[in-house]
This record gives C-alpha cells, sequence and structure tokens, in this order.
C-alpha cells in the first residue's frame, strides 16, 4: 500500500530511485518490518504529510521521523510537544501525571538532569532519539509503567506547546526557532535556571537583530 501511494504521489521519481525489481523488492521487505507496528490509519497520515512537504520519496528513517512528529493518531505526543512536556516537569518526574507512559520513559533514558540543566541544542536531539527508540517499542508491545502521583492530570504541557505555536506566528518566526528562544518557558517559574536561559534567549534575539518581545510566561498575550 505505502509503496503504491509514494509511486502515485513521486512518478517517475519514485522509479529513478530504484535500478532493477530486485532493488524493489527489497525494499518493500525492509519497509514493511520497520512499519509493521502501525496501523494503516497512522501511515495513511504519514503518507500525507510526505505529500504535503517532500519534493522526493523519504527513506525509511525519515519516514519513522514524520511518524514520530505527527504523533501518527494514536494518542502519543509528538516530540516536540513530548520534549516540551518533559522538561517542563523533570525537577519533578514522579510527581507528574504524564500525558503518556512513552514521555517519561523517554526523559528518564534521556536523563532528568539533562532535561532541566543543558540548553536545547544538546539535550534535544538525545531526547529525540530516546523517544524515538521507547515510542517503537511501544508500538511493538512492550507495556511501560510510569509513576500514579495523587494529582489531577492538567493540561499545561499542552498549553504550553500551543502558546508557542501562537506566539512563532504572531512574531513571524518559525515554530522550531520560537521553541528555541521560549525554551526558558519549560523551567520552573521563578526559578534561577529559567532566568538563565531567558537572559540566553534575550541575547539571541539582539544577535539575531530582532524586533521580539519575550513574554514572561504563557499568560503574556500573544
Amino acid at each position: 500500500m505505502i509503496f503504491a501511494r509514494f509511486m502515485a504521489i513521486y512518478g517517475h521519481k519514485f522509479k529513478s530511485s530504484f535500478e532493477t525489481q530486485d532493488e524493489i523488492r527489497i525494499a518493500k521487505r525492509e519497509w514493511a518490518l520497520s512499519l509493521a507496528s502501525f496501523t494503516e490509519m497512522q501511515l495513511v497520515s504519514a503518507v500525507d504529510r510526505c505529500k504535503e512537504t517532500l519534493a522526493w520519496m523519504p527513506t525509511i528513517s525519515e519516514f519513522l521521523k514524520i511518524l514520530e512528529t505527527i504523533g501518527a493518531g494514536d494518542g502519543i505526543p509528538g516530540v516536540r510537544q513530548a520534549y516540551m512536556e518533559a522538561c517542563r516537569y523533570a525537577d519533578h518526574p514522579t510527581q507528574h501525571a504524564w500525558s503518556h507512559p512513552v514521555v517519561y520513559h523517554a526523559g528518564r533514558e534521556a536523563s532528568w538532569f539533562r532535561l532541566r540543566s543543558e540548553e536545547e541544542r544538546a539535550v534535544y536531539p538525545v531526547f529525540s532519539y530516546h523517544y524515538e527508540m521507547v515510542v517503537r517499542r511501544f508500538r511493538q508491545g512492550e507495556l511501560l509503567d510510569q509513576p500514579h502521583p495523587q494529582a489531577i492530570t492538567d493540561n499545561r504541557d499542552a498549553t504550553l506547546y500551543q502558546f508557542i505555536q501562537r506566539w512563532s506566528q504572531s512574531q513571524s518566526v518559525s515554530e522550531e526557532q520560537a521553541a528555541s528562544l521560549l525554551y526558558y518557558l519549560t523551567k520552573p517559574e521563578g526559578s534561577r535556571t529559567r532566568a538563565t536561559y531567558k537572559k540566553k534567549a534575550e541575547q539571541k534575539v539582539r544577535e539575531a537583530g530582532l524586533d521580539i518581545q519575550l513574554p514572561d510566561n504563557i499568560d503574556s498575550s500573544v
């Protein structure tokens, strides 16, 4: 199904990726093994994203990253939203009601200390790698436990992610750039760490020559 849709979408570009029928047969087998844990609906959503964003057929690795990024429609957050949640609660991970067990386990394997103390450019790739591995294990049937705090689940992490999306649009910057600049919002309000990261963000704004006022919190008007 995947290859048939790619062939329809990419036409001669698809055919030029394979020299022989044997190569196509081998590729189909590798794709089938790599995507065995995903549902047809999840795969269709990812193919649609490829059609919208990629000029050439993706590699297996690129396609898996797309599946992780869009959350694949199965309740697992996309990697960016998961990262925001992990950073926001890295100082007390066993007391938070996590949106999904994969977020907790990826944060634990990436190191709560690193998520609390290091800059995004250093720790985000580490978290992203572990998140991809944990999500894959989960989809293959591994049961993942997580702490069960006596607390009411809130939507603050989702709200932060949505705030960053709106802020990026209002300031005419990319979502990735916005997430990098507003990284300090994932740290506890009033903490020294948060203040330090905000100063670094303000320096980035000055160096980039941007006319942007950084918000103090997510309650700031956008």
